[in-house]
């Protein structure tokens, strides 16, 4: 059985399955750093609206969808550096990735598209060792700049990343 995979540019009519598919990966990835809780209250819905607005944002903003035989499995985003003293001009805002289609490569179709060979930097949370594993495949190191962010009405201790 053969598998089609595309990674593309978002675009408006994904709004409502991204927000599905985010809702999903925050789940899958912060589930041991997020009450069950809080998780319970995510909204799709509410997703989708995030997604409708970061699409408005313009061109320096890069943002795509992973699809598998036509269903979006993940996505990615890019744009302008947002810290005030920023160790590069391109931020790698996120990437998510279903967990069913970690390991197959998705993941790093999705990450060249956003940040292709561009110094870039990057914040994660501290305890996601796969991430950290995948960035450093990726050419990443600590710079040991640490924040606390506020996430979902609770907080997640990152570490910014750069290459």
């Amino acid at each position: 059985m053969s598998t089609e995979v595309v990674v593309r540019p978002v675009r408006d009519v994904d709004a409502e399955a991204l927000g599905r598919v985010h809702a999903t990966c925050w789940h899958e990835t912060y589930d041991h750093l997020i009450s069950e809780a809080t998780l319970a209250n995510l909204s799709p819905r509410r997703m989708a609206e995030l997604w409708t607005h970061w699409m408005s944002q313009g061109d320096d903003f890069r943002q795509f969808a992973a699809l598998v035989d036509g269903e979006i499995v993940g996505f990615s985003g890019s744009g302008p550096a947002r810290d005030n003293e920023a160790p590069r001009a391109r931020e790698l805002y996120f990437i998510y990735l279903l967990d069913a289609y970690h390991g197959t490569g998705i993941g790093q179709k999705l990450f060249d598209a956003a940040c292709g060979d561009e110094p870039t930097y990057l914040w994660v949370a501290s305890d996601n060792p796969r991430a950290h594993g995948f960035y450093k495949r990726n050419s990443f190191a600590p710079d040991g700049e640490e924040q606390t962010q506020p996430f979902l009405g609770e907080e997640i201790h990152e570490v910014r990343l750069v290459r």
